[in-house]
């Protein structure tokens, strides 16, 4: 969130610098959050929290966003990665109150059956069976987004022209998806084998502007599942990933927030809560009858756009 460094000698240049001598007493260099508003905050909440969920990128607008506002320089691309993490700890309360009974069931089962019954996986639920699912679909994202932490977090993933190419090459395959897919297949039909493919499309959204839940729900539709059940089981699968990057984003970092900077960031990531429990609610009910194709056109007109916006 912040950019923290040992100074004994501090001078604030007329350019808006730091120079320092001498590595003694803790700083926290000015940067995003220090000159972020509380309504630059709800707008970024409302943002996290509507394309979190809807397949058109996160990352994707809360980068083009940040630009515009003038909050996302050279020297805080860490800063805004640990930003945009942690804010989407709005967003997984979103899931959790939105599934909260269907989560209560699965959990149940999970545990009454492997801790109690000690019942092997063939003999299990659909329910418990979907815990082991939800955890083995998270174990590609967190190994592989743990092996290339510094990449995720440096320049490479805030560049509008690589965000752009993202929006387009998704939006592609997407449409390939919608023609091939059979959605037929539920909650009830589905296996650890497709729990593992779309946790593999899931490291896909590593990549700026592919949408975390643009590629799973693409790769749920591959595996012939119905758009609400990809989309459903997709919600469940962000759970893991969105909780470990956001609560270690947040403990790297809390203890450096002033009040001002912990309230900003508080009404950012609230705000993406709510507007992230309004999106779920919309997009489940959207996908009983239609089809993603809303979505695919403002990606790749999304993508024009800031296509434009770089020459």
């Amino acid at each position: 969130m912040m950019m923290f460094r040992m100074l004994s000698v501090v001078q604030i240049c007329s350019t808006g610098t730091i120079q320092s001598s001498d590595v003694d007493l803790p700083l926290v260099r000015t940067s995003y959050i220090n000159l972020m508003s509380i309504l630059q905050a709800i707008i970024l909440g409302i943002i996290q929290g509507l394309t979190e969920f809807i397949p058109i990128s996160s990352t994707a607008h809360l980068t083009v966003a940040g630009t515009m506002m003038g909050l996302i320089g050279d020297g805080n691309h860490e800063q805004w990665t640990a930003f945009m993490a942690v804010i989407q700890l709005g967003t997984l309360a979103a899931v959790l109150i939105y599934f909260a009974g269907d989560i209560r069931t699965i959990s149940t089962a999970f545990l009454r059956e492997n801790l109690l019954q000690r019942s092997g996986y063939a003999a299990q639920s659909q329910n418990s069976k979907l815990g082991w699912m939800v955890i083995l679909g998270s174990i590609p994202i967190v190994t592989i987004g743990f092996a290339l932490k510094k990449i995720i977090e440096g320049a490479l993933t805030k560049d509008l022209l690589i965000i752009s190419i993202m929006l387009i090459a998704v939006s592609l395959v997407l449409i390939i998806a919608e023609r091939m897919a059979k959605r037929t297949r539920t909650m009830d039909d589905l296996t650890w084998k497709d729990a593992l493919a779309v946790g593999m499309a899931q490291v896909l959204a590593l990549m700026p502007g592919s949408s975390r839940s643009g590629t799973t729900i693409t790769a749920g539709l591959f595996l012939g599942m119905t758009r609400e059940t990809a989309a459903r089981f997709s919600f469940l699968l962000s759970i893991p990933a969105i909780f470990g990057s956001g609560v270690y984003e947040f403990l790297k970092t809390a203890k450096y927030l002033n009040a001002d900077q912990a309230l900003t960031l508080g009404v950012a990531t609230v705000v993406s809560g709510i507007s992230g429990y309004a999106a779920i609610a919309f997009l489940l009910r959207y996908l009983r009858s239609n089809s993603t194709m809303i979505f695919i056109v403002y990606r790749i007109l999304a993508a024009i756009v800031i296509l434009a916006f770089l020459r």
